[in-house]
């Protein structure tokens, strides 16, 4: 029998992945959701063909998961968690997006017999351009971890990193970074107001500008720093703009401030 992938948690993070691994192949019918609100489960089954429960207690313990995918949000996790620790064992891996939430946490949780991913992904695997970075406890296989970031890579890219603690600066730059990024297009919007453009001309402009500049540094083989140069003209406008922006109390301090608060207050919520 084939070893069913479990989601816990059918929001927008979950219903997101469920997409992007329907659209890599993976057969519905190899999926469980577990998702308590009645309307998101009755949308879910009928968008996307998948078995899907009310409860925890109503997965089938025979064959045993293959990956739990605990998707949920992390003030909830508490009373998540619990109800899938009959499934604990190295055979079962155990798949976090919760954020704040350790592997301490789960081991807790779970028992010490689990094997736990910890993965931070972000709000651009909407589209399948997330980035995930995964950590593992020492009970996770190869098999595992290989199996953990396939189902990542399907909504986007996947790396890891052996240290849990730098969860927190990965929460803060690619976590928390789609927000910097909407609000650069905001407030370049704001600007061009500012300058004499009609509000809707302005917001299309950044709007454009922004979603343009990711693709093409999404596309670019080029580093960030390069494609930067290419567009300034020495002496020209973009110059003159860029002497504000790279100064002592421009962007770059600011994103380093930024990142070093959200660093500062994903490790408040990890403890």
């Amino acid at each position: 029998m084939i070893r069913p992938l479990i989601l816990a948690g059918a929001g927008k993070m979950g219903g997101a992945l469920l997409e992007g691994w329907i659209a890599k192949g993976l057969s519905p019918d190899a999926i469980v959701v577990v998702e308590p609100q009645p309307e998101i489960r009755e949308a879910t089954h009928k968008r996307f063909g998948v078995k899907v429960l009310a409860d925890a207690s109503a997965v089938a313990g025979d064959p045993a998961p293959e990956v739990i995918v605990l998707a949920v949000k992390p003030q909830v996790m508490d009373g998540v968690a619990a109800g899938y620790k009959r499934f604990a064992g190295p055979g079962v891996a155990f798949l976090s997006i919760a954020a704040g939430k350790t592997i301490r946490y789960f081991e807790e949780r779970l028992g010490p017999n689990a094997a736990i991913v910890r993965a931070m992904p972000n709000t651009p695997a909407a589209v399948r351009r997330g980035i995930a970075v995964l950590c593992a406890n020492a009970r996770v296989s190869d098999g595992q971890r290989r199996r953990c970031q396939e189902l990542l890579e399907a909504v986007g890219e996947a790396c890891w990193v052996d240290d849990e603690t730098l969860i927190d600066a990965v929460t803060a730059v690619s976590g928390s970074g789609p927000a910097y990024v909407f609000l650069l297009a905001e407030c370049l919007a704001e600007a061009g107001i500012d300058a004499g453009l009609a509000p809707d001309l302005a917001k299309r402009l950044a709007r454009a500008t922004v979603a343009g500049a990711g693709e093409l540094l999404h596309r670019a083989p080029e580093p960030a720093e390069v494609l930067r140069k290419n567009v300034t003209s020495p002496g020209g406008t973009t110059a003159a703009a860029l002497e504000v922006l790279m100064g002592d109390d421009g962007l770059k301090a600011l994103l380093r401030k930024a990142v070093a608060a959200a660093t500062r207050r994903s490790r408040e919520l990890a403890s």
